[in-house]
């Protein structure tokens, strides 16, 4: 930690093994006091994403996770892949091509030929996982984040398509649903989340929605302003990633290519929304087919 730069609590615990846990630990470690009632998420900035993946080393270790996809792909140097029910955090590596080939060595600044991007459950502020479930072990906790609680589970896996992100899945070890939980525990107990914590170049970012959402759009500018017009927020108020009734996102991100490149959709919407125009359509098609048959029958039986 520099010394220019350190809480002023920090000076109360110098020594490196501690006998008890630090009150409220994650305003050393990410500047912000955790209190139940207000709302907390996640800034991924991917434009510092190293692809280290030491965000889901965190994510396993703390939440007792075991290994998925031992081995290499053979579509990236990312041996893990995608979300799943084991891996709550996933850093995607995305190489990109430019003019003269992936490797030219005239790639725009800020990262030069790769996209990295550590995704995770994105706990909407409306979200489609909840609404699905139907014995209500999605709830939406005291910090404002969407959590699974296995005990009500019963695996019937509807809240899997309801995602529009495609990050919950029924796990075949156990049959319960499973994804991020924000570090629910770690939150109860003051302390941030392993995946921020863990992160070297603070790519990921934990605090209160609403500053995170100010020091977001900061960092757009400040990116604008050096030369990459391309960067921006996905998933904030008013911007991509927040469409179709979503709101908000509390896991949010800045990108600087299209969300597809990222396996982000454009423009997610809540299934729910689509529930009364499906259902309208349905009606008029039985009603159509209806009148249709009824015509068909009068004129038989006008028929000698």
């Amino acid at each position: 930690m520099n010394i220019l730069h350190m809480h002023p609590r920090a000076a109360e615990h110098h020594q490196s093994n501690l006998d008890r846990l630090i009150p409220d630990e994650s305003e050393l470690t990410a500047g912000v006091k955790i209190e139940a009632g207000r709302s907390y998420g996640f800034f991924t900035d991917t434009t510092v994403c190293i692809g280290c993946k030491a965000c889901e080393v965190a994510c396993k270790e703390w939440n007792n996770l075991p290994a998925d996809n031992l081995g290499m792909t053979g579509q990236s140097f990312d041996n893990t892949g995608a979300l799943s029910a084991n891996t709550w955090r996933h850093v995607a590596f995305v190489e990109k091509s430019g003019a003269g080939g992936i490797r030219d060595g005239v790639e725009q600044p800020f990262q030069s030929g790769w996209l990295m991007m550590s995704d995770v459950c994105k706990h909407c502020h409306h979200a489609p996982c909840m609404e699905a479930c139907p014995t209500g072990a999605l709830f939406k906790t005291e910090f404002d984040t969407v959590v699974v609680q296995q005990d009500i589970c019963n695996g019937c896996g509807y809240c899997v398509p309801a995602c529009p992100f495609g990050v919950v899945e029924v796990s075949k070890l156990d049959g319960k649903a499973h994804k991020c939980t924000l570090c629910y525990d770690r939150l109860k107990g003051g302390l941030e989340p392993a995946c921020a914590k863990s992160c070297p170049t603070d790519s990921i970012q934990f605090g209160e929605l609403s500053d995170l959402q100010e020091r977001a759009a900061r960092r757009v500018e400040d990116l604008h302003a050096r030369g990459v017009p391309s960067a921006y927020l996905y998933g904030t108020p008013g911007a991509p990633g927040a469409t179709g009734g979503m709101s908000h996102l509390n896991a949010f991100f800045l990108l600087t290519d299209r969300p597809e490149v990222y396996n982000l959709p454009s423009a997610p919407t809540r299934p729910s929304r689509r529930v009364a125009p499906s259902l309208f359509s349905g009606l008029a098609t039985v009603a159509g087919l209806t009148l249709a048959a009824a015509f068909l029958f009068a004129e038989s039986e006008r028929r000698p």
